[in-house]
């Protein structure tokens, strides 16, 4: 007992927080899960939206508890550490460690600006919408890749002209809609838009006007 005449935890036993990796690689799982019918959209939507209000292990483990990839025999994969001699130049083995997360449930979310864009950035949409403008953005990787989730909801996505757009979603009574381009520039970016849009919408483009002009400033 302490002072307050409350339990002492020991410190083996104290919750441990949960990083952006942890989150994605739970989301990951639930996504695969809402593809091979284990889930449906409903059960997917409020997964979800639990995982990325989860603080701690502890709040995600019950998320994919019911599911193979949540069982002891498939032990998560360990964490990839950064490689800073990648940065600015990363092909498909990136880390996704400093994922941003984009979340509107019932409301709206936006990223737009003078912002720092990472390797990552999930986009989850549940009963709203979500727009990310990277037009303005200050790209620190070659390769992007945006997880883009939206049931019942919308994901606008703008990307500069001069950057290379590809899509790795599907639509399930919904639309996922991008206008993939490949940049003449080989140095320019090149923006992966996955995922899925469940009775919602997914939609993605470069913006005419709107160029990126120097990979590293900033």
């Amino acid at each position: 007992m302490n002072a307050d005449n409350r339990p002492v935890v020991p410190l083996d036993k104290q919750p441990v927080r949960a990083s952006d990796a942890d989150r994605d690689r739970i989301a990951d799982i639930l996504r695969d899960a809402l593809a091979e019918g284990r889930l449906d959209p409903e059960e997917h939507a409020e997964r979800v939206e639990a995982v990325f209000k989860a603080k701690t292990l502890a709040e995600l483990d019950p998320l994919i508890r019911d599911l193979p990839a949540g069982q002891p025999q498939y032990p998560p994969p360990p964490a990839a550490s950064p490689d800073p001699s990648k940065r600015g130049g990363m092909a498909h083995g990136v880390s996704m460690s400093n994922a941003k997360n984009v979340v509107a449930v019932l409301s709206g979310a936006n990223r737009q600006g003078r912002w720092r864009v990472g390797p990552k950035v999930n986009a989850v949409a549940v009963c709203g919408g979500v727009e990310l403008d990277l037009t303005e953005a200050i790209f620190e990787y070659r390769h992007v890749v945006i997880n883009a989730t939206a049931i019942c909801g919308g994901i606008e996505i703008k990307v500069p002209e001069n950057v290379s757009l590809r899509s790795a979603g599907s639509g399930v009574m919904g639309g996922f809609e991008v206008a993939e381009a490949e940049s003449s520039e080989p140095s320019a970016p090149v923006v992966v838009v996955q995922g899925v849009a469940i009775w919602g919408g997914v939609d993605a483009k470069r913006v005419a006007g709107k160029r990126l002009r120097n990979l590293s400033d900033g």
